[in-house]
């Protein structure tokens, strides 16, 4: 377990990392000590400085959602960073691709929370109760950790190598559709790159959200009302080129797109 004092120098040398667009090597193997504890004590340290100046907490998204991402990382539960207004794209609005280290993306069925989340205990029903509305989604990852050379605590602490996200205009009620069953189809300048179901999520999206519940409520953290959650990908992630335009089409659910300029 590493010190308050080299727990802040890793916090700010992400930051830098971040503001700069130059990555840093994996910490893994610059601070071989780290634990996950520090990972997200580190990840914290970050969102506080960032709300300090102005984001507020839009929402949460869980990683590594999948068993094959899972099993890559040698752990055997997904991990989970912040999504904050600063982070919020807009599909009318392209996004540098030049802003980021090196920018992925990933196609989530989002859900819209209308009501405060229990944490401990929370279950399957709970999310469904609580959640007004899903929605199709992208979440833009990104990480600071030179070549995506990372493993549990390097994306832990890099806030789950998260970087934005943007929600398409469709919302629908989640008895209103199957979310286990939503197939899904990324498709980048008119081109299917990608594809994937929504029970690729630990079986069921819904399980995902109620997992987050449970972990942030650990760290004295509730998922309100209001908040965004995005549950995890459907499928790998895609790199990002300057100029891609990319779409998510989602079966019952609408579509979201998402346009990068150099």
């Amino acid at each position: 377990m590493l010190s308050d004092e080299v727990r802040r120098d890793v916090a700010a040398a992400l930051a830098v990392a971040e503001r700069d667009r130059r990555p840093i090597p994996p910490l893994r193997e610059t601070h071989p000590g780290i634990d996950v504890v520090d990972a997200y004590e580190i990840q914290l340290l970050n969102i506080r400085r960032r709300l300090a100046t102005g984001s507020t907490v839009h929402g949460h998204k869980v990683g590594l959602s999948s068993e094959a991402m899972q099993q890559m990382m040698g752990v055997d539960e997904p991990d989970y960073g912040h999504l904050l207004s600063d982070m919020a794209v807009s599909q009318d609005r392209p996004v540098s691709a030049g802003h980021y280290c090196y920018p992925r993306v990933e196609v989530e069925v989002g859900f819209v929370l209308g009501a405060d989340l229990p944490g401990e205990g929370c279950t399957e029903d709970d999310v469904l109760a609580a959640t007004e509305a899903v929605a199709p989604a992208i979440e833009l990852i990104d990480s600071r950790i030179t070549d995506w050379d990372i493993r549990i605590c390097d994306t832990i602490a890099d806030n789950a190598s998260s970087a934005g996200y943007v929600l398409g205009p469709e919302r629908v009620r989640p008895t209103d559709i199957d979310l286990r069953t939503v197939e899904a189809r990324l498709l980048r300048n008119g081109e299917q790159v990608a594809a994937g179901r929504s029970d690729a999520v630990l079986g069921n999206p819904v399980t995902a959200v109620a997992w987050l519940a449970r972990k942030v409520a650990t760290f004295g953290v509730t998922l309100q009302a209001g908040h965004v959650i995005l549950p995890g990908s459907v499928h790998r992630a895609i790199d990002v080129r300057p100029g891609d335009d990319f779409e998510a089409a989602f079966d019952g659910l609408g579509s979201v797109r998402l346009s990068f300029t150099d």
